[in-house]
């Protein structure tokens, strides 16, 4: 079974920095694309940034200059480095794989930017 597990998060003050990492486990496939989503309160959950078993990555204009997103295949981990964080960017990120044309999710974490 699929087990996608996050850790960073928390509260940061405006124009702070975060990192969220993210660990596959539960499965011997080759993982395709991983990413981080987020949902803010009575918003949908959208795309922040994603990348491909080849390292191509994207990230969504709203992040684009402040946020990195890398990955490291040999153990199956995705990470989204966040800098200059804004009030906008709170939110719960949650951690995305996509598995012979499968996707799994992770519970999410919570990312606080406030002063």
């Amino acid at each position: 079974q699929v087990h996608l597990a996050e850790t960073g998060g928390g509260l940061v003050q405006p124009g702070g920095s975060l990192r969220l990492s993210c660990t596959a486990s539960g499965t011997t496939e080759p993982i395709d694309d991983m990413g981080w989503y987020r949902q803010a309160p009575g918003k949908q959950r959208e795309l922040v940034a994603v990348i491909n078993r080849d390292y191509g990555s994207n990230v969504a204009d709203s992040v684009k200059g402040r946020f990195t997103i890398s990955r490291n295949n040999d153990v199956k981990l995705v990470r989204l480095h966040m800098t200059n964080l804004k009030p906008e960017d709170t939110a719960f990120y949650y951690c995305n794989a996509v598995i012979s044309n499968t996707p799994f999710w992770g519970q999410g974490v919570q990312v606080t930017v406030s002063s």
